[in-house]
């Protein structure tokens, strides 16, 4: 039988009716609340950096593949024999869709407004699930090989500026030479609430750039890859890079938009120092209430050292009954944390401003590999912390503290 152990719990349950009581109970909601801060802001920070990088992708997609020639420009350079090169993309295992596009820049122009815009042409190929799921109203038009579509999809932002309405008609001017002008219907109208974005593409038909540009149908702007693990991106790049052509490149979306992503990166700090101060809490409220415990016990501890009991057999009973008092403010605190977390997940009663945050409410992305690390990590470190203040029971002698009251 484990003495010690034995000791702790027995030890525990006098506390009920000593003095030392709310103490205790101060410490276990101190690191409760401490825990229930850490798995919220984890959970709001990560959901926050998921919802922007998921939009940011779905304009894009995770890999591009574009002529080198290109460079920054919104004009698109023409690919020759498209369909040859995505059958050898094909082969890549982590790639799960590929499909053309090309860009071309537009000004559109009514009555009123004046807007300089991108057109997105996409074809049959076009995955259209991210649109869908931002779509505010009208539908998303499915484009295919023979005919060529007029509806264009424009952002919400747009549609305000300019005064459109799904079904209503828009001409889009094109500066090049000679210059060329084009008359699209709106056919729907999406929000993601990333403005830099939303206020320039405009999604419609790739034969209309095609055409524009005096392109065959087989030949487009580039590729947009979709790979299955975002964290495989870099490696998927490499993959996707060495399977191009001289004249080829290949650019993720971290490459395309670095400012967004360093922005995001940034963010991992914030949850970094609360982690950190919430812990510093927890750890500190811990010391105090060992001390306590251990001067409400110097009796104890006298008749222990009496009876033969070594300094880390005492110091054991301590750090154990100071574990399950750890134990129990993680439990607290994860049944508030996840709780809370699961309620605004489920109901958004949190709503924010979407032309502020990018978002409509605030989002929560729990992952288990997250919870684990903050537990185990909080409870090394607070029961660590332990360790040198329960050094004082060394310090105590038998026959003081036998006579201590």
């Amino acid at each position: 039988m484990n003495i010690e152990l034995f000791l702790a719990q027995r030890l525990n349950k006098q506390t009920s009716s000593r003095f030392s009581q709310p103490i205790i109970r101060i410490a276990t909601l101190a690191i409760a609340v401490s825990v229930a801060v850490m798995i919220l802001a984890t959970a709001v920070v990560t959901g926050f950096q998921k919802e922007i990088r998921d939009k940011v992708i779905g304009f894009g997609s995770h890999i591009q593949i574009t002529h080198f020639a290109d460079g920054n420009s919104y004009e698109s350079q023409k690919i020759s024999k498209i369909d040859s090169l995505k059958i050898s993309l094909e082969g890549i295992d982590d790639i799960t869709h590929i499909q053309n596009f090309a860009t071309k820049a537009g000004i559109i122009k009514t009555k009123e407004e004046i807007q300089g815009v991108i057109l997105k042409g996409v074809g049959s190929d076009f995955n259209p699930s991210f649109f869908e799921n931002n779509l505010k109203a009208g539908n998303i038009e499915v484009y295919n090989d023979t005919l060529t579509s007029r509806k264009v999809v424009i952002s919400n932002k747009l549609a305000k500026q300019l005064q459109l309405q799904v079904d209503e008609k828009m001409v889009m001017y094109f500066v090049q030479n000679p210059p060329r002008a084009r008359t699209f219907v709106i056919g729907g109208i999406y929000e993601t609430g990333l403005a830099e974005l939303d206020e320039i593409i405009v999604l419609g038909d790739i034969r209309h750039i095609q055409k524009l540009n005096g392109w065959k149908t087989n030949e487009s702007g580039g590729l947009e890859v979709s790979i299955a693990n975002f964290d495989d991106i870099e490696a998927v790049t490499q993959k996707v890079y060495h399977q191009l052509g001289f004249n080829l490149n290949a650019q993720n979306i971290q490459d395309l938009h670095p400012q967004i992503f360093d922005w995001l990166n940034l963010q991992d700090l914030n949850i970094q120092v609360i982690i950190i101060l919430m812990i510093i809490v927890a750890a500190i409220n811990m010391i105090t209430t060992l001390l306590i415990l251990i001067l409400e016990h110097t009796q104890l501890i006298g008749t222990l050292k009496a009876l033969g009991a070594n300094n880390w057999s005492i110091r054991k009973v301590f750090l154990y009954n100071s574990a399950y008092l750890i134990g129990k403010g993680l439990l607290w605190g994860n049944i508030a944390g996840i709780g809370l977390a699961l309620i605004q997940f489920y109901f958004e009663p949190i709503r924010l401003d979407a032309a502020t945050y990018y978002m409509s409410v605030v989002p929560i992305h729990l992952k288990l590999v997250h919870l684990f690390l903050l537990n185990s990590g909080a409870f090394i470190v607070c029961w660590s912390a332990l360790i040198i203040p329960s050094y004082l029971i060394s310090k105590i002698t038998p026959i003081k503290a036998i006579r201590f009251e």
